[in-house]
């Protein structure tokens, strides 16, 4: 898979998908290559910007809260890929689409990438920015589902996409925001 066809694939059925489809990166591969080092962003940055302005974002917490807060978020987010994946295929199975395991931890794999790559704003210690970037890589992620339920699943009907998706993207976001509770309970 390139690297540099991801964002076509947030607004294309076939650029990038295709390729991933052909190149079939097994479960392990892709956790090893793609999930493992993409979701230590999040948790080196919430340490990192923690440690320097934490007040910015949540008021009086310690940079020993952000740091605990930090290593939480970061098995939380391991465990979430796998668990997305196993709903993804309840979805299917719901939906009478037959497909793989695979097809669906690939999809639970992609679709928190921008989620994953927003957090590189926290760099900047600005709650507006933060928040703007992130609501742009939650529409990013719901274009990387919609897209991906049709291409990774071989569905041709747009409406039987789009309902997957949407219940998906409902479900990803719900876990996204349980793993944003975390960081702001600690």
């Amino acid at each position: 898979m390139n690297v540099v066809q991801m964002p076509k694939m947030i607004w294309s059925f076939s650029e990038g998908w295709d390729d991933l489809i052909r190149v079939h990166p097994s479960v392990t591969r892709l956790f090893a290559l793609l999930v493992l080092p993409l979701s230590l962003l999040p948790p080196a940055m919430i340490y990192y910007a923690g440690a320097r302005y934490g007040d910015v974002f949540v008021p009086g917490v310690s940079p020993d809260q952000w740091h605990t807060a930090a290593g939480i978020f970061f098995i939380a987010e391991l465990l979430t890929v796998p668990l997305m994946a196993w709903l993804i295929h309840l979805v299917c199975k719901m939906n009478n689409v037959a497909t793989d395991y695979h097809a669906c931890f690939t999809l639970g794999a992609l679709a928190p990438i921008p989620l994953w790559l927003s957090s590189l704003v926290l760099f900047v210690p600005n709650l507006f920015v933060a928040a703007v970037v992130g609501g742009l890589a939650l529409l990013s992620s719901v274009g990387l589902i919609y897209h991906g339920v049709y291409a990774l699943f071989h569905l041709r009907e747009d409406i039987q996409a789009l309902q997957m998706a949407t219940v998906i993207a409902a479900v990803g976001l719900f876990m996204w925001l349980l793993l944003m509770q975390i960081v702001l309970i600690h």
